[in-house]
């Protein structure tokens, strides 16, 4: 009988334990609910619901939106590279002069000196009201000094020299009538294309020394007050990267000058600053580019006499190089904004819940 009663009294304990657990496990429940006959609801609570729930999904697609858009981490080290090129892009636009007189040339540290750039570079002639009138054909000029070579074998040294003069002389009657014939009908050029330039220090610029100073004389009442007024649409020193500005892009001088006008009239000079960057994307591909700052200064025809007006750009290269590289956030961070947006509605609901609740019960007291 005695182990009988024993037996029973260990099974009602082991049948204890469980429940005794549970309600040790219970004491833990952060979130004690109540009964359902004590909870009351309202529409003011189920308004403000709405607004939360609204609140979250706006939130939460907002920081899907940040985990799925790159952030970019930038570094600096200093730059290893010699003997490429460097690269530049220009669109320039002169309203105020036509292409016949226009000529872009560079110049560097390195002793390199190019007159007239005409491989890959187009001048487009345009009217007064932006439209296109076609493209400046190249001149070919140049090449008739080559002529006098087989004049001398022909006729001597003396007549050939005259013959030279008399060519020269009708050709700057053309070259003068062709140029006045543009000016008054009011052409402009746009200058556009690619330069490839030494990495060192120089300089290009837009000039009238496509024709010499005696034509040019014929032409303007005043040489040192040529209007060079310009528009920059474009100036970079490579591709372009996701979120690059080119501070000149867009850039606008404009001088209140006629043509000769010298108080008006002068030199345009950006000086820039161009810094070597390698920008990294998420799938492994790297570009090289440049990135560039600049300072402009402007010196009046008067205060530099004998001087052509011109726009010249002069760049030097920085030592630092700049590298931009993409980068994702990581899941973990974006399931913590998520947890933080959800539990910080819930809370921010949840007080003006209440304080709704409690201005009703005090109206209606």
């Amino acid at each position: 009988g005695a182990s009988l009663g024993g037996s029973v009294g260990r099974r009602s304990v082991a049948m204890l334990r469980p429940s005794q657990a549970a309600k040790f496990i219970k004491r833990f429940d952060a979130y004690p609910r109540a009964e359902e006959h004590l909870i009351r609801k309202t529409s003011t609570g189920a308004l403000v619901s709405v607004v939360g729930i609204a609140m979250m999904l706006v939130l939460g697609l907002a920081e899907l939106r940040l985990f799925l858009t790159p952030f970019t981490v930038t570094e600096m080290r200093v730059d290893v590279k010699g003997g490429e090129l460097l690269p530049i892009h220009l669109n320039l636009t002169f309203p105020a002069l036509p292409c016949a007189v226009l000529s872009l040339d560079a110049l560097d540290l390195s002793g390199k000196h190019d007159v007239d750039i005409v491989a890959n570079i187009t001048k487009t002639r345009v009217a007064p009201n932006g439209a296109v009138l076609g493209v400046q054909e190249s001149s070919e000029k140049q090449q008739q000094p080559q002529h006098g070579l087989s004049v001398t074998q022909q006729l001597g040294l003396e007549d050939a020299l005259l013959s030279l003069l008399d060519a020269s002389q009708e050709d700057n009657a053309e070259q003068v009538a062709e140029l006045r014939e543009h000016l008054h009908a009011h052409e402009g050029c746009n200058l556009a294309g690619r330069l490839e330039v030494s990495r060192v220090a120089g300089n290009f610029h837009v000039s009238v020394h496509s024709r010499s100073y005696f034509v040019l004389q014929q032409v303007f009442e005043r040489t040192s007050a040529i209007n060079v007024s310009h528009t920059i649409h474009r100036l970079s020193f490579g591709e372009l990267y996701p979120g690059m500005v080119n501070p000149l892009d867009g850039f606008v001088r404009a001088t209140s000058a006629r043509q000769g006008d010298a108080e008006a009239a002068g030199t345009f000079k950006y000086f820039l600053k161009v810094v070597p960057t390698e920008y990294s994307y998420l799938d492994g591909r790297t570009q090289e580019t440049n990135q560039y700052s600049v300072t402009e200064y402007f010196i009046r025809s008067r205060d530099e006499e004998g001087a052509l007006p011109a726009v010249y750009f002069l760049y030097d290269l920085s030592a630092i190089t700049v590298n931009i590289a993409e980068r994702r956030r990581s899941v973990g961070h974006f399931l913590t904004r998520v947890c933080a947006v959800v539990g910080g509605t819930f809370a921010v609901t949840g007080m003006l819940d209440r304080w709704i609740h409690r201005l009703f019960v005090s109206m209606g007291a």
